[in-house]
Formats: C-alpha cells, structure tokens, sequence
C-alpha cells in the first residue's frame, strides 16, 4: 500500500497570496450584492474571515480595496477573452461569422459581476474627488489591456480595418449604456434587440 502523499505546508508567500485573494473575493461580492456604500472594510473583513491588521496590511483604504477587486475581476474576464481566442474554435473564424461570435463574447462582458462592480465604482467617484482620481487612472491603464484583448477576439483582418476602433469603441460604448438598463428591468441577455443591430454595424463596416 502506497504511503500517502504528504503535503507541504505553505509559504509564506502562499499565504499572503491566498488572504489577498479572499479580502478582494470578499469585496467583490459585498460590491455586487450590497453596493458601494454598505461595502465597508468592516463588512469585508467579516465576509474574508481575515484580522482587520491582515487587511489593512494588503490595503491601507478602502477606495484602494474597491477598486483593486473590480479591476482583479476584470482581469479575470479578460484572461476568460484570451482562452476563448486561443481555444474555441469561433476564435478561427473570420469574416462576418468571426464578428457575429465576438460579438456575443462581447456583449456578455456587460452581464458579469465585473461590470456591475465598476458601476458601483464610478456612480460614487461622481461625489468623491479622491475616488474619482484614483478609478480614473487604474480605469486607463485597464483601457488599454482590455482594447488589445478586443482587437484579438475580432482577429488581425477585422482589428486593420481603418473604421475597426471607431466602430469598435460606437459599440463598446453603446454596450455599457444598454448594460446600466439591465439594473431597472433585468431580462434575458441573448434576446436583447440591440445585439443584432450591433452586429450588422460592425458587419457594414468592417466586412
């Protein structure tokens, strides 16, 4: 009978690693279930099961948490995008059928729990100068990566179209507007006219 397999305990770097992670989990969900102004660092602390000293040695305030933990989860979305590009087999189409799947991969983007986060984020940066400031350039930097992410998903034909960022930026915009409805009358996302509409710009223009 084979011994059984020891584990090693964990680093100390490991450790870290995981509590980080719980503390943005944590604010995550406090940010899509309760919003913006009932997610303290209290409530957050108590839904990571983590020492107030062990959170504010990971993040001094709490607009740095809030807005680590959206832009974590979109980098979790983007990495989503990236296997899809490399792995699905709509990533090697081309032509109007490339375009009708990013699409949708698109749009789905302002159904996920990351997209409500950031709504929650810039709704209260309106009111609050540092918060504003400090979204504004992490927003930025994020815009860029999720740019290159989105030109991948059409692929190289489609992204050299001299009209491809104009259009693609028309429909990404439109995207967010039509997304914020969704908080008034929540509904199935795949039937939303609009989609198709997008598509047959997107078509027209780049095809």
């Amino acid at each position: 009978m084979a011994a059984p397999e020891r584990r090693l305990p964990r680093t100390q770097r490991q450790r870290t690693a995981d509590s980080r992670s719980l503390i943005l989990d944590a604010a995550i969900e406090g940010l899509v279930s309760d919003g913006y102004r009932r997610t303290t660092t209290v409530t957050i602390q108590a839904r990571a099961g983590v020492t107030r000293g062990r959170l504010l040695h990971h993040f001094p305030s709490r607009e740095e948490l809030l807005i680590a933990a959206a832009q974590h989860l979109a980098r979790e979305r983007l990495t989503e995008m990236d296997d899809w590009i490399a792995h699905s087999p709509h990533g090697r189409a081309s032509g109007a059928e490339r375009i009708e799947h990013a699409t949708d991969l698109l749009w789905e983007t302002f159904r996920q729990p990351y997209f409500w986060a950031a709504m929650e984020l810039w709704t209260a940066a309106r009111t609050e100068p540092e918060l504003r400031m400090a979204l504004f350039h992490a927003e930025s930097r994020l815009l860029r990566t999720i740019e290159t992410v989105v030109d991948a998903m059409y692929g190289p034909v489609l992204s050299s179209h001299p009209d491809f960022a104009e259009v693609r930026d028309l429909a990404f915009t439109s995207m967010r507007g039509v997304g914020l409805t969704y908080a008034l009358h929540d509904r199935d996302p795949t039937t939303e006219p609009l989609l198709a509409r997008w598509k047959r710009l997107l078509i027209r223009t780049l095809v």
